[in-house]
């Protein structure tokens, strides 16, 4: 089958509008909307067929744009939920039938890594496997181990977000980044290539091949990372869609990583 023939999948994209209520604790205030009709406006102008929205953390655990997204386009989107693990496990049934097919774990900032093994996370993550979700995991490289191992070993598939965010400073010496490598024996964990611009593209570049090598094509995502979050000025679509024929120039592998991978993954 060619790559003109299967529907590229974009992993990982945000919409919101600032009529929505941002959480106080915010890391930054968008002077600007990102509704849905623009990033689907994204998708067609780029050829992309289906996304996966995830929640975006100026709204902390409120999911309801989301899900309402999710619901006006069940066949072309899937969703990605931030939650509560105290108080939101009887929302799951909801979310599920909305489209949603994930937990984000957003520690961006050096928030503190909860216990992922004990608790209400514990029983947050035996019902992501019972139901086939995923985790995702957004922290800088050096901390991944914090959050991966007790996952990896509960045995719930694990997402990692945009090259699982090597130090800047080091780039793929960074020890994190090593260690990332090695969860690609488990067959649990998948990484995103995407982002690139919050560590660099020169790292992303020296990163894509490792992560191949280790993983191989059907543990990869692409994804947007639309609209580009405080990077907003100086990234388009177009780069993001373009950057992956770079990273992977066989066709065969890019196939798997904007088509077969994220089908099966977020069950399209």
């Amino acid at each position: 089958m060619s790559t003109q023939q299967t529907p590229v999948i974009d992993t990982h994209a945000h919409v919101f509008h600032r009529g929505l209520s941002f959480v106080p604790s915010r890391r930054f205030t968008p002077d600007y909307d990102a509704p849905l009709d623009a990033y689907l406006g994204q998708l067609d102008a780029h050829g992309v067929a289906r996304g996966v929205l995830v929640a975006v953390s100026i709204l902390g655990n409120d999911n309801s744009y989301l899900l309402d997204c999710l619901r006006s386009q069940p066949e072309r989107l899937r969703g990605v939920v931030a939650i509560n693990p105290e108080t939101d496990l009887g929302y799951f049934d909801e979310f599920e039938s909305a489209g949603v097919v994930g937990v984000r774990v957003n520690l961006t900032g050096n928030l503190p890594v909860p216990d992922l093994a004990a608790g209400a996370w514990a029983e947050a993550v035996a019902e992501c496997v019972k139901r086939g979700w995923h985790i995702e995991i957004n922290d800088r490289a050096a901390r991944l181990h914090e959050s991966v191992s007790p996952l990896v070993n509960a045995g719930v598939n694990v997402v990692v977000d945009h090259f699982g965010m090597p130090d800047r400073n080091h780039g793929i010496a960074d020890a994190g980044f090593s260690n990332l490598l090695g969860y690609a024996g488990s067959r649990k964990v998948w990484v995103k290539l995407s982002g690139a611009y919050r560590t660099s593209f020169d790292i992303a570049r020296a990163a894509a091949p490792k992560l191949l090598d280790a993983f191989g094509a059907g543990r990869l995502l692409w994804a947007s990372d639309w609209p580009f979050t405080q990077y907003e000025s100086t990234q388009t679509y177009g780069a993001q869609r373009a950057a992956i024929n770079e990273w992977l120039p066989d066709a065969q592998q890019r196939q798997t990583v904007l088509s077969d991978t994220p089908r099966s993954l977020f069950k399209f």
